[in-house]
């Protein structure tokens, strides 16, 4: 039928079609599949012959979703509209053709892969591990726009579905079969292919559950007390949660409400007007650009020297064992990484490695591990006082304590035992890599490598480039990070870099306005209104504010060496004040909050230190402040060459310290708001609250031009 589909027909008339895609290593519902799959219903209407179809994968994965692509080039909501309609069209097809259709499911099916696969009657997963089913559209700022808000709800319930759908959650095989997502599991292919004969010869004519006259959906529909209670605090709880700023939240909610009160087939027409104010909507613009076709280019090697060969690191070496080796240390060796974990002392050493402990025990009570699996991988570090065990490392990442003279000590030990052509990395947040890279002999293979915390869970790594790091090494560090699952972005050297420098000025901000005579409440809502994952003042106990303190006063006293005038912050002192009060932060128990079993509130002791101007700004000149701050310094940092691309700036400020992710990343804000409008209320807001707000001079002379910045698409960065 097409190069994308390949059909065989049996002699008991089951026809099997595998999709595999020409040059591409995942299925995707482009054109060159979409019109084979379409025509898969005209052979199951139309050939009499044909008994039952099984619809399968000839690639590791099932299928991921939609042609992102055609999702992007969609300009009218009847556009959108249509597109959604042509989709369910077909799945329904397939629902109603009388002749029952399998779907054996093996990796990820994912959005319109795991539409199709609920559109058919009966669904085998193949339980080897990797499988993930799930409708993640809302990253994205969409939702799912083939059926997955009608069909998802009346396989499992409304409550389960609309927790899936508006946190993106990819589920298990155990878990899609014990919620009813799918019927059976299955071993392996042979014995997939086997259950989905044997169960096409015993169904002849099967339905839909939603299509059979007396269906209920599990848990209650729409008008069902106990739903209803659910759907009446849902919308509050998504507001609460975001703030408005993700419309598909409140769209996947509508969607599932409304169709929870009609026909399945006027319900899928409702879905598909929700999916078309998605689609069109500048938050979905947004993420699409980056999170999908920036973020991609960045994980293919946008940033990576081109023309060197690809490497894998295959023992490291940790100095520290503190919060964030422990960290480096899980998630090198779950990647098959053996690590040496070394410390000044063998109890500090082990305690590195019971955090990887901890975390394995859990995945294993959790079902999500097995003990075989923990101990193999617990057997990949090995907790150590002794540089000699360092020998045989072709990687040092040093995590050690922000001190110069600590950081060259544990340089110096490690490059007496390493090989000569070894890579030496440092974790710094802020000292710039060209000076620590003076206690090194090899000064050429010394790179940055800025993990962020918990590492298990952040998703990023800065590397930083400095005066003298080879293009190897730099390429060496890159495929490292892919290796162990990380998403790279590439900064120049700098103060701070990128990712510490510009996270600085929204917590900064924040205690500007402090000092101002703001109210702290207001502050913090600022922030969370504008999309920020936590508010400024909490975030600075989370950091601790004597950390923030050292970090000042060490830039104060590095830029009175270099001779440049030090220009305060008009945060910092209040950063003084509370940590001459001994409120360093939420480790100490208290900062601009107090921490008391478990709870926290605001210190009433704010009140007093910084008294409450008598005209209150507004919420929205609040949040210009805190977003204006970090826009243009990031801006700034792609000006001074910090920054190498507008992918890893917009990357780098979503993952790194949580930027607004419906903007789409710093730059994209700025293009969003407008670089005209922009340079002129940052201007104001100079004239207003001081000079760290004047528009960056890139940002000026792209404004007279007419300029932006790239913006991801096809064949951009």
């Amino acid at each position: 039928m097409s190069k994308a589909l390949n059909i065989e027909r049996g002699a008991d008339g089951i026809v099997i079609a595998t999709m595999d895609l020409p040059g591409h290593s995942m299925n995707v519902l482009n054109e060159a599949l979409s019109a084979p799959l379409a025509g898969l219903t005209d052979l199951l209407e139309q050939d009499a012959s044909v008994t039952g179809l099984i619809l399968r994968s000839g690639k590791k994965d099932f299928l991921a979703g939609a042609d992102i692509d055609r999702l992007r080039a969609l300009s009218t909501a009847q556009e959108a509209f249509d597109a959604s309609m042509a989709l369910k069209h077909f799945i329904r097809r397939f629902e109603r053709c009388g002749k029952p259709v399998v779907a054996i499911i093996n990796g990820m099916c994912l959005g319109g892969g795991l539409e199709i696969a609920m559109g058919c009657h009966w669904r085998i997963v193949i339980d080897d591990g990797r499988a993930k089913l799930g409708l993640p559209e809302v990253k994205l700022g969409l939702l799912p726009g083939g059926g997955g808000t009608q069909r998802l709800p009346r396989l499992v319930g409304m409550q389960q579905a609309l927790q899936w759908m508006s946190e993106g959650t990819e589920v298990r095989a155990a878990q899609a079969l014990s919620s009813g997502l799918v019927n059976a599991l299955a071993a392996n292919p042979e014995d997939a292919l086997m259950q989905a004969r044997a169960w096409i010869s015993a169904n002849k004519s099967p339905k839909q559950p939603w299509d059979a006259p007396k269906f209920r959906y599990p848990g209650g529909d729409s008008r069902s007390p106990a739903v209803a209670q659910m759907l009446a605090i849902a919308p509050s709880m998504a507001s609460a949660k975001s703030y408005g700023n993700c419309p598909a939240l409140s769209h996947i909610m509508s969607s599932v409400f409304e169709g929870g009160l009609t026909d399945f087939d006027r319900a899928l027409e409702i879905e598909a007007r929700y999916f078309a104010a998605c689609a069109i909507s500048p938050e979905s613009k947004n993420m699409i650009g980056t999170l999908w076709y920036q973020l991609n280019a960045l994980k293919k090697g946008a940033s990576r020297p081109a023309g060197l060969p690809r490497s894998k690191v295959s023992k490291l070496g940790i100095l520290g064992a503190g919060m964030m080796g422990a960290g480096i240390a899980y998630v090198s060796a779950k990647a098959g990484i053996e690590v040496v974990l070394l410390d000044s002392s063998q109890a500090a050493a082990d305690k590195g490695k019971q955090y990887s402990q901890e975390l394995l025990d859990k995945a294993v009570k959790k079902g999500r591990s097995t003990p075989e699996k923990r101990d193999a991988l617990l057997a990949k570090i090995t907790p150590t006082t002794s540089y000699a065990d360092l020998a045989g490392c072709d990687l040092i990442i040093e995590a050690v304590f922000e001190d110069r003279a600590v950081k060259a000590d544990v340089t110096r030990q490690a490059e007496a035992i390493i090989a000569a052509d070894a890579v030496f990395a440092s974790n710094t947040s802020t000292l710039p890599i060209t000076g620590l890279a003076q206690a090194s002999q090899r000064p050429a293979q010394f790179i940055g490598l800025h993990f962020f915390s918990p590492v298990d869970k952040m998703p990023l790594v800065e590397i930083i480039v400095g005066k003298e790091t080879s293009d190897e090494t730099l390429a060496r560090g890159f495929d490292y990070v892919l290796q162990i699952g990380k998403t790279p972005i590439v900064v120049n050297d700098s103060r701070g870099f990128y990712t510490s420098r510009v996270f600085a000025t929204y917590v900064m901000e924040g205690l500007a306005l402090l000092a101002e005579g703001v109210h702290p409440r207001s502050i913090e809502m600022a922030g969370l209104q504008a999309g920020m994952p936590m508010p400024p003042l909490a975030l600075q106990d989370e950091v601790s504010l004597s950390l923030g303190l050292h970090v000042a006063e060490q830039t104060r006293k590095d830029l009175a060496a270099e001779g440049i005038r030090y220009v305060e912050h008009p945060g910092e002192p209040v950063l003084r004040q509370l940590c001459a009060l001994g409120r360093i932060g939420k480790k100490g128990g208290q900062g601009f909050y107090d921490y008391a079993q478990g709870e926290k509130s605001l210190w009433p002791g704010l009140a007093e230190l910084y008294p409450l101007k008598a005209e209150q700004a507004s919420q929205a000149e609040l949040i210009d402040r805190l977003m204006f701050a970090q826009a243009n310094e990031a801006a700034r940092c792609l000006q001074e060459g910090v920054l190498r691309s507008v992918a890893d700036a917009n990357i780098g400020s979503i993952f790194g310290w949580g930027f607004a992710p419906f903007q789409g990343g710093a730059l994209q804000f700025i293009n969003a708001y407008g670089l005209p409008a922009f340079v002129a209320r940052a201007q104001a807001l100079a004239a207003q609250y001081g000079e760290r707000f004047a528009p960056a001079q890139r940002l000026v002379e792209m404004a007279a031009k007419g300029e932006r910045f790239e913006e991801g698409g096809p064949g951009e960065p």
